[in-house]
């Protein structure tokens, strides 16, 4: 093979999307077309990313949905600002019982629809309203299931009342949630944090409805490490975006190779489940000399709990770049749809797992992380990975392949992934017919 066939072949049929103005990337047809038409009646790529996260929460409702948390990072005037919009556990959660991985005690405060409110009201050019019309309308009049949500529904049934699963290509409606996304393009955020969306929230979980109407979501200051002439920028905690930082930072001291990059976020991971906590500063990870000393260490078996996420980005033709991540964590999360309203709840509090138990009011350990790569003051773009913990492992092998192998992106994406799990190394399949 040729050198340059190599550096734009990594899987079959997949060559790099290009776009003269805007772009916009989702998981599901109908969310994108979403976001380019926020983008054609004169929005942004916050408009565009909040239009586009509204139908996935529809095209794929075990995945993502308003019962979730979210966080964004939004590069903006050569300005990088992170919202953080996760909830926390309720109140009255009992830190003695076991850590619930399921069912109404798994549920924390749900802060989506509050981070869409914030990013809009921040960052829009086009009214919250008109942004949740694509996904009203798909909830109403139905959308074809498309092959992921066919066989993940398939596999997770998921809640009664959102229906059977159904078939590829197979129409299915959700109109108790169209009604629930009306409440909020009617009301704002208000329409899900008080009022009879609340109220239903409250009577299937521990949450209290004072929790909801009070709940406020964060704008932080992302952190930042530079790698090998690029600066990747991650949120703080509660989210584990250090370990994708650490990982590489650790990586940074060596050269990039498969026993390297394994090594380095096994260490990275294994710090993020110790140091990670809602309100921990986790800054003194990226110390140069607390580095030095890691890299000569040698890590113990890692354990993760399973999930998954939706990951979208955007970028405009005025260079505002959105990196934007969504999730009800499980498969239909906690399994719990709020009655009459179409909500599928999270089981975000699964993940105090990783603290050994429950903690009332505080936020758990979170997996999903938008992330954003620099170089300088310029920006190289959105990126993130969907999958739950792999997200961190993950991140660090993008961006090795993305800096240290000059990948375009779509092969670095396509790039067969390794996983460190507990005592092994999962190797992910080269796809059929690919080029080695």
């Amino acid at each position: 093979m040729s050198t340059d066939e190599s550096m734009f072949r990594h899987a079959p049929a997949r060559p790099p999307a290009v776009a003269a103005n805007a772009m916009v990337a989702t998981s599901q047809q109908l969310a994108t077309r979403a976001g380019l038409r926020a983008l054609e009646r004169g929005g942004n790529a916050v408009d565009a990313v909040l239009a586009a996260a509204a139908v996935l929460c529809v095209a794929e409702p075990m995945s993502t949905g308003i019962g979730g948390d979210c966080f964004a990072l939004v590069w903006r005037n050569e300005t990088l600002q992170g919202l953080d919009s996760a909830g926390p556990a309720p109140l009255a959660a009992d830190p003695d019982a076991p850590v619930p991985l399921s069912g109404p005690a798994s549920v924390t405060l749900p802060g989506a629809v509050a981070g869409w409110a914030a990013l809009s009201e921040r960052y829009g050019q086009l009214r919250l309203d008109s942004l949740l019309e694509d996904a009203i309308d798909a909830a109403e009049r139905g959308v074809a299931a498309g092959a992921v949500t066919a066989a993940a529904w398939a596999a997770s049934p998921g809640p009664a009342e959102l229906g059977p699963p159904p078939r590829l290509g197979q129409r299915f409606t959700l109109p108790e949630l169209a009604r629930s996304l009306r409440r909020i393009a009617d009301a704002g955020p208000v329409g899900f944090y008080e009022g009879t969306v609340a109220r239903a929230i409250a009577n299937a979980t521990l949450l209290t409805e004072d929790e909801l109407r009070s709940f406020r979501p964060r704008w932080v200051d992302p952190l930042r490490i530079d790698y090998r002439g690029a600066t990747v920028r991650e949120l703080p905690a509660p989210t584990h975006g250090i370990a994708a930082l650490e990982g590489l930072a650790l990586l940074a001291l060596d050269g990039s190779t498969f026993t390297a990059q394994v090594e380095c976020v096994s260490l990275a991971l294994e710090d993020a489940l110790e140091h990670v906590r809602d309100g921990a500063d986790v800054s003194m990870l990226l110390d140069p000399a607390y580095l030095e000393r890691r890299r000569e260490q040698t890590t113990a078996a890692l354990g993760e709990p399973a999930g998954g996420t939706v990951y979208l980005c955007a970028v405009d033709a005025d260079g505002t770049a959105v990196s934007f991540i969504q999730s009800i964590y499980a498969n239909f999360g906690s399994g719990i749809v709020a009655p009459r309203t179409g909500i599928c709840l999270h089981n975000r509090g699964a993940c105090f797992v990783v603290a050994g138990r429950v903690e009332p009011g505080r936020r758990p350990y979170h997996t999903i992380i938008p992330s954003m790569l620099l170089q300088g003051d310029q920006l190289l773009g959105p990126f993130g990975v969907m999958g739950a913990f792999i997200q961190a492992q993950a991140q660090v092998q993008l961006v090795s392949a993305l800096v240290d192998d000059g990948l375009d992106p779509q092969v670095a994406f396509d790039r067969p992934r390794f996983r460190v799990e507990r005592d092994e190394v999962a190797l992910e399949k080269t796809a059929v017919g690919s080029s080695s």
